[in-house]
């Protein structure tokens, strides 16, 4: 599946690659990509000053600086301009260069801000702040002197900002999960999602997993996020198809049959509801 490497971010973000196995990105004139991608790389972002939109998985936030975004391979992203002002700093790894030298390969697995949840937004208290803002100004003054322990003073760098992260998000847990929708239903049906939207269409298939009916499991989500359970379904699985439909290797018919549709036809209608466009006309905009 076509994702963003690094070498791609480095010619987005205008910024010679020097290495392969992670990329920062300082402040300057930042573009705004407004189709959905998956990338490579994990990334910290540091919204310094300004605003963006971002759609991350199938949720939206219009996010105003100070704040911290994460983001995994996994996650579907595109970016919107919401403001004239942008500063912003960003760090990109590859988990094989953080955990070149830790035992646990699963580390970065352990926090939930860099899956497919609802996570990747965390706005900045003063005191955050000022320690986030410290380690992105030893990264840039580590890169730019070209120190002979460069890697590894990156790496605990990122360390550094994990550690810090997921500090704030437990020191602000209460208020977190109220502000993400946390309801355990919604949670359930989430995780159900992320697992089976590929293979599993059918508003049926989620309620049986979760000992409801179909109806009063959409009227639950509806209530809880405003968003009926069968549009985040519908939802999930146009994004996913917007980012194959982007790799020009495969064709619409492998790319309906990869979405469990019964054919290509079916697909194509499906695709066009939700929109607005068929999949050929959405295609030929990357041409």
């Amino acid at each position: 599946m076509k994702t963003f490497s690094l070498s791609r971010h480095s010619q987005l973000f205008s910024v010679p690659e020097s290495r392969k196995d992670y990329l920062f990105v300082g402040s300057g004139n930042l573009p705004y990509h407004e189709e959905p991608y998956r990338a490579e790389s994990y990334a910290i972002a540091y919204i310094k000053e300004g605003g963006v939109k971002l759609t991350a998985g199938l949720f939206s936030w219009d996010i105003e600086g100070p704040s911290i975004v994460t983001l995994g391979p996994n996650v579907i992203r595109y970016f919107t301009k919401s403001s004239d002002l942008l500063k912003m700093e960003v760090i990109f790894f590859k988990d094989t260069f953080l955990l070149e030298r830790y035992s646990d390969l699963f580390f970065l697995f352990k926090y939930d801000f860099f899956g497919n949840n609802g996570l990747h937004v965390l706005p900045l208290k003063e005191s955050y702040y000022t320690k986030i803002n410290k380690v992105f100004e030893l990264i840039q003054l580590t890169k730019l002197a070209g120190n002979f322990y460069e890697d590894e003073l990156i790496r605990n760098y990122i360390f550094s900002l994990v550690y810090e992260i997921d500090s704030y998000y437990r020191a602000l847990s209460s208020e977190a999960s109220s502000t993400l929708k946390d309801h355990p239903l919604f949670a359930k049906f989430r995780q159900l999602l992320n697992a089976n939207y590929m293979q599993e269409h059918k508003l049926d298939f989620y309620a049986a997993h979760l000992y409801l009916t179909p109806k009063s499991l959409s009227a639950a989500i509806k209530k809880i996020t405003g968003r009926s359970a069968g549009k985040w379904i519908d939802d999930a699985i146009i994004l996913e198809a917007k980012v194959l439909l982007q790799n020009k290797i495969l064709t619409v018919s492998q790319i309906s049959e990869m979405l469990n549709f019964s054919d290509q036809s079916v697909f194509g209608k499906f695709f066009k509801a939700n929109a607005k466009l068929s999949p050929i006309e959405y295609r030929k905009r990357f041409n």
